[in-house]
């Protein structure tokens, strides 16, 4: 009988070892047998992943202790036998310690349902193919902290790039700011040279400023000989208009006078020299020049444009309450002159000496007031524009020949078609006539108020005529 009850055991644990081979994982059918486990488990925890894998099993045989099971483990066993087919998922814990437990039934196979139907020790004995005994488990405990030196080498080389980058970030930011700040004292310096250098253009003829800030011309006591073309103007009898008006009134006067006649000189490409009083030197022919010729006619016709606005200001200023209006004599002469920086290292103007400098200024005292006297080397560079008669020769100082001026009657040409401006003052005497801007009705009235007045003055003349 001894002999029998040892075959039974060594059959039953023949299928025994037959149903465990059919448990998941590897797993045993007996819950001590569990070194498969225990070998995977000491596996990940030297790998530093707190990850388990177990089987429980929802009865033991007898004389063995059963397994305890929790919460998760109990439901996970009411929810699986009665629906197999149902996943098991259990997420707890916080975001930097989080735990997942996941739940596969443990299915009775045929080899294991005879097992437990027949064994001594089974608790049961009536298990049937499908039913579920207990649960695989996989539980994953995987916390950064418990990780995060997984990677100290590629953490180490994020903190050193990052250092490096934050560090890289720094100086360019300092070297950004002192970039900045260097520009912004740049930006106020050229402001502030650029107002300096427009407060020094008011002393300096354009051409002149322009060309010594553009690197034409050096800033030294330099000179050379040119043919130029010499302007000289000068208000008539000046001094007796100065007695008339207070030093306010004069000076507003004087200098809306020298404004409107550089902007004339300018516009014809003239370069304004310097005013004397109430005198204006201009000339042409240096540091921009256009010819000769060309200079010649451009510096009459600017002449001319200066005398017809004199007469507009005059009107103005007439109104104003000006009794002695503002009639100019100017002189024109062409001829070789030195032109350049005179002075000192310390101070220098830019002008022209010469006699024929000086001869311009002599024939702007002979012209008649509102008139203009060229020099025979002008007239005949400009003869095809105006109409002139020669005066008696002069002589001047520093000039071996006698000069003959030549005094502008009239105008040709271009000069010609230009509008007219007619003025007279005198007392009892008040005229001026802008032919171009006069409309059409006012041309009748015009004509019809001088009929009136040449009749009232030949009226007036005739008792004299006896």
């Amino acid at each position: 009988m001894l002999r029998q009850r040892r075959r039974g055991t060594r059959a039953a644990s023949r299928r025994r070892r037959d149903c465990d081979a059919q448990l998941p994982g590897r797993a045993r059918c007996d819950p001590y047998s569990s070194n498969p486990l225990d070998r995977t488990r000491q596996a990940h925890q030297r790998s530093r992943r707190v990850r388990q894998i177990s089987v429980r099993l929802g009865s033991a045989f007898q004389g063995r202790a059963p397994h305890q099971l929790d919460v998760f483990e109990r439901n996970a066993i009411l929810a699986l036998r009665a629906n197999p087919k149902v996943p098991i998922i259990e997420v707890s814990g916080s975001l930097f310690d989080r735990q997942v437990r996941a739940a596969a039934p443990v299915v009775m196979g045929q080899v294991c349902v005879t097992c437990h139907n027949s064994h001594p020790d089974s608790p049961k004995t009536d298990w049937k193919v499908g039913d579920v005994r207990g649960i695989q488990e996989i539980s994953v405990n995987q916390p950064i902290a418990a990780n995060v030196l997984t990677f100290k080498y590629l953490l180490l080389y994020f903190g050193f790039s990052a250092a490096a980058g934050l560090t890289f970030i720094l100086l360019q930011r300092r070297q950004s700011a002192l970039i900045q700040g260097i520009n912004k004292e740049l930006s106020e310096a050229n402001d502030f040279l650029a107002a300096i250098s427009l407060k020094i253009a008011k002393y300096l003829s354009p051409q002149i400023y322009k060309s010594i800030f553009s690197g034409q011309k050096d800033v030294t006591i330099a000179t050379e000989r040119k043919k130029l073309t010499i302007f000289f103007s000068d208000v008539k009898d000046f001094t007796a208009i100065v007695e008339r008006l207070q030093p306010e009134d004069l000076t507003l006067l004087l200098n809306e006078y020298f404004t409107e006649m550089s902007t004339i000189a300018l516009k014809h490409g003239a370069t304004v020299d310097k005013f004397i009083g109430d005198a204006l030197l201009v000339f042409f022919g240096d540091p921009e020049t256009q010819g000769i010729e060309e200079d010649a006619r451009a510096c009459l016709r600017m002449a001319v444009d200066m005398q017809r606005r004199l007469e507009q200001l005059n009107r103005v200023w007439h109104d104003r309450g000006v009794e002695r209006p503002f009639r100019a004599r100017m002189g024109i002469n062409t001829g070789y002159c030195n032109v350049g920086n005179f002075g000192s290292d310390d101070r220098m103007d830019y002008t022209i000496i010469g006699a024929e400098a000086n001869l311009a200024a002599r024939l702007q005292s002979i012209a008649e007031p509102g008139g203009i006297c060229l020099s025979y080397e002008t007239y005949a560079l400009v003869r095809d524009l105006v109409r002139a008669r020669p005066l008696a020769p002069i002589a001047m100082k520093g000039i071996s020949r006698e000069v003959v001026p030549y005094e502008v009657e009239g105008l040709l040409g271009e000069l010609a078609q230009r509008p007219q401006v007619i003025s007279e003052h005198a007392t009892g005497l008040d005229l001026f006539l802008d032919v171009e801007a006069i409309d059409e009705n006012g041309v009748e009235r015009a004509k019809k108020r001088l009929s009136e007045a040449l009749l009232a003055l030949t009226i007036r003349s005739k008792p004299a005529a006896f």
